[in-house]
């Protein structure tokens, strides 16, 4: 369950990446790192069911991070 989901989002972020790319619109960046701090949520999982602590504590703040940015972006673009 908990790896379907990591492959979802990642692929979903991936795909956000690449149309922001392509197309120069990057009104979709807030999702993007949100599936993308999704992806290292569940990342820090699977770390720490393996007890590989510095991985857990990188991954978990790569998503706290992520989560910051993905706020700030989503206040900007409602705003404009």
């Amino acid at each position: 369950m908990l790896k379907t989901v990591q492959i979802i989002s990642s692929m979903i972020g991936i795909m956000l990446s690449i149309y922001g790319l392509m197309t120069h619109d990057y009104r979709l960046n807030f999702l993007m790192i949100l599936f993308l701090g999704l992806f290292m949520l569940t990342l820090g999982i699977n770390e720490f069911r393996r007890e590989k602590i510095i991985w857990l504590v990188s991954s978990r703040g790569i998503y706290l991070f992520g989560l910051c940015v993905h706020s700030k972006l989503r206040i900007i673009s409602l705003k404009s």
